[in-house]
């Protein structure tokens, strides 16, 4: 329980006790539960929809949901989201110069637009989805699902940053991450398998930017898979509409 206390309280501000982070062993394993804090944190947000969803026109609703999904977990992957981008725009291609921006902790141009476009497509997801319970519990547990894999396929390539000691068991987090993917069954099957499709291909693209660059991923490179993973999920969702009024929440 240590170890899911540590992952519920670094990739949420749901309160757990301090001495939990303490625990090397308990923060070492804490990735594996990622994918179920993003379940939990993916219910919390897709049951305040429902239950605001009668009173509150489409564009306030969305609005309010996306003020508590940054409220609840922090911004902390916005920040990573912000950091990679001002690296990758101010790096040029050079691996030190884009590792010594991403550490700056002032945000740049890159950074900033890189925010509101993200926040502007979620918000605009959230307003044009039929069926948006559904999908935002998948985006938010799916960005934290694609967490395991990241780590355990890409080299983590600072020795004092965040994500730095997070050792998920091989064969563990492989398991992990294989019986996750049957909540994709919520959804029609043709939406299921083109979400599936696009997960591989934001992971793949993602994964292979960060090797090309950085020689591996860092805390904030993985928290833009995070936000991209999401919007990724809003996004699709949309564009494959006529789908959604077959889901039942």
């Amino acid at each position: 329980m240590k170890a899911f206390a540590a992952a519920l309280g670094f990739l949420s501000r749901i309160p757990v006790p301090v001495s939990v982070f303490a625990d090397s062993r308990a923060r070492r394993h804490s990735v594996l539960y990622y994918p179920l804090v993003g379940a939990l944190l993916g219910t919390l947000l897709a049951l305040l929809y429902a239950l605001l969803a009668d009173f509150l026109p489409n564009l306030l609703l969305a609005a309010i949901i996306l003020l508590a999904w940054v409220w609840l977990t922090g911004g902390l992957h916005l920040d990573g989201l912000a950091d990679s981008a001002d690296a990758w725009a101010g790096g040029i291609g050079d691996r030190k110069k884009t590792l010594a921006i991403m550490k700056d902790p002032t945000s740049g141009p890159a950074g900033v637009a890189a925010l509101h476009l993200v926040l502007l497509l979620k918000f605009a997801a959230l307003a044009s989805l039929p069926e948006a319970p559904v999908v935002l519990f998948l985006a938010v547990f799916a960005g934290r699902l694609l967490l395991l894999p990241a780590l355990l396929t890409t080299a983590y390539v600072r020795a004092d940053g965040l994500g730095s000691g997070l050792a998920p068991t091989p064969w563990v987090g492989w398991l992990i991450t294989l019986l996750a993917l049957p909540v994709l069954a919520i959804l029609p099957p043709s939406l299921a398998l083109s979400l599936l499709a696009g997960l591989l291909l934001v992971f793949w693209r993602w994964r292979s930017a960060c090797i090309k660059r950085l020689g591996g991923t860092t805390g904030d490179t993985l928290g833009a898979l995070v936000e991209i993973t999401e919007t990724s999920v809003l996004v699709l969702c949309v564009a494959l509409g006529p789908y959604l009024p077959q889901i039942r929440y």
